[in-house]
């Protein structure tokens, strides 16, 4: 089993940053890519980035790409997402997400699902 918290949301203007973290308890965190996922009100939850285990491979949404990055610190076992120029339309609950491979987190989630954390982004 994996644990996975995540912090750092709240309420931001649109063109402001926030940086969110997630920590990972219980299996060995560096066994696992990393995700992070958002759901807006009344939609449906959708992908926004991925890395790989050792960090050398990372995977954007388009709607994130250029804005977003994700990071991780294997020491901390703490996967990151500093989102840069947010838009109202970044408003979710984001959740970060642990599984096997970069590309299958990105393409069906992750094995283990943390609470998510809540972002507004006012216009």
């Amino acid at each position: 089993q994996v644990q996975l918290v995540e912090s750092g949301g709240g309420l931001v203007q649109a063109g402001g940053s926030l940086r969110l973290s997630c920590a990972a308890s219980g299996r060995t965190f560096r066994n696992y890519a990393m995700g992070w996922f958002r759901q807006a009100p009344g939609k449906e939850r959708e992908f926004a980035a991925a890395i790989s285990w050792n960090g050398g491979s990372t995977y954007y949404a388009d709607t994130v790409k250029g804005r977003f990055t994700i990071s991780r610190d294997n020491v901390k076992n703490t996967v990151y997402l500093q989102m840069n120029n947010l838009k109202p339309e970044d408003t979710a609950v984001y959740y970060c997400a642990a599984g096997g491979t970069t590309s299958s987190v990105a393409r069906s989630g992750g094995d283990y699902w943390g609470k998510g954390t809540l972002v507004t982004v006012s216009s």
